[in-house]
């Protein structure tokens, strides 16, 4: 229980790739985090492959980066709709700001690319975001999984395993 007394904010909206929600979910409260799953509301969505998520808290009731350990935002199509909140932006750049760990996976990318913090940073993603990320300032890497500073990235579904180790292994330091 590496992650005891941690408390992780987890992004969700409409279309999240199931996979990539619930796996890392999974794998943080099984290391004894607590995950406070913020949507755009707090209604119950449905991502791409049909699996219901009801929110604990929408974007407006949810923690500020000062009671949050980290972040993360998964893919499929919900970050396209999460970028457009300001909400959802601004706790983006605070936890970044804070220097506390946010992990994306796949699409997930695009919610920091639209907050703004990419400059200079090393990122992976699902290939349809590779020229977003460089056309940010990011620099694509086509990995698996790996930490740059605060971030930890994440290329497809098939990649879930090793980013759940990088996402564990930046939220325990």
């Amino acid at each position: 229980m590496r992650l005891q007394g941690k408390t992780i904010g987890y992004f969700v909206a409409q279309d999240v790739e199931d996979l990539e929600f619930w796996v890392p979910v999974m794998r943080l409260r099984e290391e004894g985090a607590t995950v406070i799953v913020i949507g755009l509301t707090g209604w119950t969505i449905r991502g791409k492959h049909g699996l219901e998520i009801t929110p604990d808290v929408s974007i407006e009731e949810a923690p500020k980066a000062d009671a949050l350990d980290g972040l993360v935002i998964p893919g499929g199509w919900a970050p396209d709709k999460l970028r457009r909140n300001q909400g959802v932006l601004q706790l983006v750049r605070d936890v970044h700001a804070q220097n506390k760990i946010i992990g994306t996976i796949c699409h997930g990318g695009w919610v920091p690319i639209s907050a703004g913090i990419m400059q200079g940073r090393k990122a992976t993603g699902s290939k349809g975001i590779k020229d977003d990320i460089t056309n940010a300032g990011g620099i694509w890497v086509d990995e698996a999984a790996f930490r740059d500073g605060t971030m930890v990235w994440g290329r497809v579904v098939e990649d879930i395993p090793a980013f759940c180790r990088e996402l564990v292994a930046a939220l325990v330091k």
